[in-house]
C-alpha cells in the first residue's frame, strides 16, 4: 500500500494543456501506476498506465493527446494533457501498485490519490 497525493488540476479552455502530478509516500520504483478519471454520474475509467519498466498504454480517446510518465527519483507519476476537450472534464485519480494481467491493469484499491478536478470549457 502507498499513499498518493494528486495535484495539478484546474479550469482551462478547450485546446489548452495541463500537467497532473501524483506524488507517493514511498518509492514507486517497482510499481505499476495508472491515471483514472470520473465524470459526474459516471463510473471511474482508466485513462493511462505505465509499468515499472516504463511501458505505457492509453485509452483510445486520449491517444496522441495525453502522455503518462514517471520520475522514480521524485516518487512521482505525471499525466501531461494537451489539446484538452470539454469531454475530458472529470476528477482525475492516480493509482499505484496495481497488477498487469494479460495486458489489463488491475488497480490496487488500497492506493488511490484524493483526486484533482479538471474542467475544460468550450
Amino acid at each position: 500500500q502507498v499513499q498518493l497525493v494528486d495535484s495539478g488540476g484546474g479550469l482551462v479552455q478547450a485546446g489548452e494543456s495541463l500537467r497532473l502530478s501524483c506524488t507517493a509516500s514511498r518509492s514507486i520504483f517497482r510499481l505499476n501506476a495508472g491515471w483514472y478519471r470520473q465524470a459526474p454520474g459516471k463510473q471511474r475509467d482508466l485513462v493511462a498506465t505505465i509499468t515499472s519498466g516504463g511501458t505505457t498504454n492509453y485509452e483510445d480517446s486520449v491517444k496522441g493527446r495525453f502522455t503518462i510518465s514517471r520520475d522514480n527519483a521524485k516518487n512521482t507519476v505525471y499525466l501531461q494533457m494537451n489539446s484538452l476537450k470539454p469531454e475530458d472534464t472529470a476528477v482525475y485519480y492516480c493509482n499505484a501498485g496495481g497488477a498487469y494481467i494479460s495486458g489489463t491493469y488491475y488497480p490496487d484499491f488500497r492506493s488511490w490519490g484524493q483526486g484533482t478536478q479538471v474542467t475544460v470549457s468550450s
